[in-house]
């Protein structure tokens, strides 16, 4: 849009089928959006209005939410569920508090899709081999791609908290400071957008798969969460003396409830379950641990006043306004229902079949479509519409043969 007819007020509409458009471009039938195919209104929102400062044209970027001509919000709308969660949350005089922890891979150009992703030349005109996790020089040679990062996020008004290399070849993880959850939500995906389009200034592809290498550990987007009482600020998950609290128990207890339920919100593309079957601390269960990497659902080692429960289950590739909505709703909902958890593990330990999560998007959106959990939580249009979009894109991956099967396969009797 004009900045002229956008200071002026002007409506944008869309159309309703847009919110469910797959990946590949292509529409599940109209029935799943409204047979007529009606318009939505994207309503800016005031605090989401940014001057893109890697653009050398002027240009901004409005975060939008997309709302029926009625004035609703659309119930299609991944960032209108979220807000629809945190709203039930204030309702019972809660606000919950979540930050982000986003991985992703910084590669050479991949003109060829059938070669693996290669990582970048750096300045010393050489490619890292995989010994950089953690070191304090490992981005040296990535610096000047870097710097704009940092200086784009600040412009922006997106702070960060720590920035390290992470245990694959060329991959990162930065994590967002905590706070509002659609505010972090806005924020993670604003920052996903940066990176990408300050790689291709510098000739780099940043690729936010959850697995686009082999035999190196994927890429995730943990989730940690609290709650707070609205006013005081307290952390609802520990009490005066410091100790944990039946709120604490039964928040939980509604995540491990919802985590099998809604995998494909959490892990929402064929890619996704290569991540979780290749665990590099890529947790596919619904255990909770204290401070064990091996349990999907994380109880960090903290202060009382900072206790949390950080959900490692979603992908870089999930939607942050769905991942978050999905982590929180679960989480509500073991608190509605006073659900308690099952025992903490530590250690090494085998997952129980009652606590084991779908391992493929097709057995993933089977669970979904099953659910009434989900549908209860979220909308029954939103969990039909999204499991068609799904669907489509899962029958798109099965119409092509894979090199493995061709090198693997061909030569059987």
């Amino acid at each position: 849009m004009t900045a002229e007819g956008f200071l002026e007020g002007r409506r944008l509409q869309m159309a309703r089928g847009v919110l469910l458009q797959c990946i590949m471009g292509g529409y599940p039938p109209a029935r799943f959006y409204g047979s007529d195919d009606g318009d939505l209104a994207l309503v800016p929102d005031p605090a989401q209005i940014h001057r893109l400062p890697w653009s050398k044209q002027p240009r901004a970027f409005a975060i939008c939410d997309a709302d029926e001509l009625t004035g609703q919000s659309s119930n299609l709308s991944t960032r209108g569920q979220l807000k629809a969660v945190i709203a039930r949350y204030a309702a019972l005089g809660l606000a919950p508090v979540v930050a982000t922890e986003l991985e992703f891979f910084v590669f050479a150009p991949n003109t060829d899709p059938t070669q693996p992703f290669q990582p970048p030349l750096g300045l010393d005109g050489r490619r890292e081999d995989g010994h950089s996790a953690f070191s304090v020089s490992s981005n040296n040679g990535l610096r000047p791609f870097f710097s704009e990062v940092y200086e784009c996020m600040a412009a922006l008004g997106l702070p960060r908290d720590t920035f390290m290399h992470e245990m694959g070849v060329s991959q990162f993880e930065i994590n967002l400071l905590h706070g509002d959850p659609l505010l972090l939500a806005d924020q993670t995906f604003l920052f996903k957008h940066l990176l990408k389009e300050v790689a291709l200034k510098h000739g780099l592809t940043v690729v936010c798969m959850a697995k686009p290498l082999a035999h190196t550990p994927g890429s995730s987007m943990h989730i940690h969460q609290s709650i707070v009482e609205i006013g005081s600020g307290r952390n609802v998950f520990s009490d005066e003396a410091g100790e944990p609290t039946a709120t604490f128990r039964h928040f939980i207890g509604g995540q491990q409830a919802g985590m099998a339920d809604f995998t494909a919100l959490f892990a929402p593309n064929v890619n996704s379950y290569q991540r979780l079957c290749h665990p590099f601390a890529s947790p596919n269960n619904a255990c909770w641990s204290h401070d064990n990497r091996a349990a999907g659902l994380r109880i960090p080692a903290s202060s009382p006043a900072a206790r949390r429960v950080e959900n490692r289950l979603p992908g870089a590739d999930a939607n942050p306004y769905l991942a978050i909505a999905a982590s929180l709703a679960a989480g509500l909902y073991g608190i509605e229902h006073a659900l308690e958890p099952s025992a903490a593990i530590q250690g090494e330990f085998e997952v129980p079949d009652n606590l084991s999560l779908p391992c493929t998007l097709h057995a993933a959106l089977e669970r979904l479509k099953r659910s009434q959990l989900a549908k209860e939580l979220f909308g029954k249009e939103f969990i039909e519409g999204y499991v068609a979009s799904k669907t489509l894109e899962l029958t798109s991956f099965f119409d092509e043969i894979t090199p493995w099967e061709r090198r693997v396969l061909a030569a059987q009797a």
